[in-house]
């Protein structure tokens, strides 16, 4: 479960999809999949959350890894660089962005 503390001593990973109305329910299933599949069970997984606008254009997903070098080795997979190609078709792109937490009100 994610549990968002000034303290956390791994690594938060941000990531926002771009899309369409008409595909955000096709990504986001894509996610749930790789999630349920694949991401949940690397090595290093805490905990994630994905997040859908009320415009259906944008989807945000909130992860946290014990180490930055965890989240790194599970991009590298065959298995998640293969979806990450299939996840691509389904949004304009997406990125990823690694934060530290600085403050929790």
């Amino acid at each position: 479960m994610l549990k968002i503390v000034k303290d956390f001593q791994g690594q938060t990973v941000i990531t926002t999809f771009e899309t369409t109305p008409a595909m955000a329910f096709d990504l986001v299933e894509a996610l749930e999949t790789a999630y349920q599949e694949c991401i949940r069970h690397q090595p290093g997984f805490i905990a994630a959350g994905l997040h859908m606008n009320d415009a259906r254009t944008r989807i945000c997903n909130y992860s946290q890894w014990a180490r930055r070098e965890d989240y790194q080795a599970m991009l590298r997979t065959p298995e998640m660089r293969e979806r990450n190609r299939k996840i691509n078709d389904l949004c304009r792109g997406f990125e990823p962005v690694m934060y530290e937490v600085v403050g929790v009100f």
